[in-house]
């Protein structure tokens, strides 16, 4: 399914989101569609699509410590 095609999103807060910052939530994908991303504060504003094979990627880039703010 693309992103433009419209369903229901099932958004999941992450776990290290606070009240303050570092509000993120995901909706993970079934099969190949892509991983919906966005600001938990702002849940109407914009979604950062990706694959799932680069959401992965990323995932364990940052369980690594390996993204570092600069």
């Amino acid at each position: 399914m693309s992103p433009g095609a419209r369903r229901p999103l099932a958004f999941t807060k992450s776990s290290h989101s606070s009240v303050v910052e570092n509000c993120v939530e995901i909706a993970l994908p079934e099969g190949a569609d892509p991983v919906a991303i966005r600001d938990s504060k702002n849940p109407d504003g914009p979604i950062l699509w990706c694959g799932p094979r680069a959401y992965r990627s990323f995932a364990r880039a940052v369980r690594a410590g390996e993204l570092r703010p600069r």
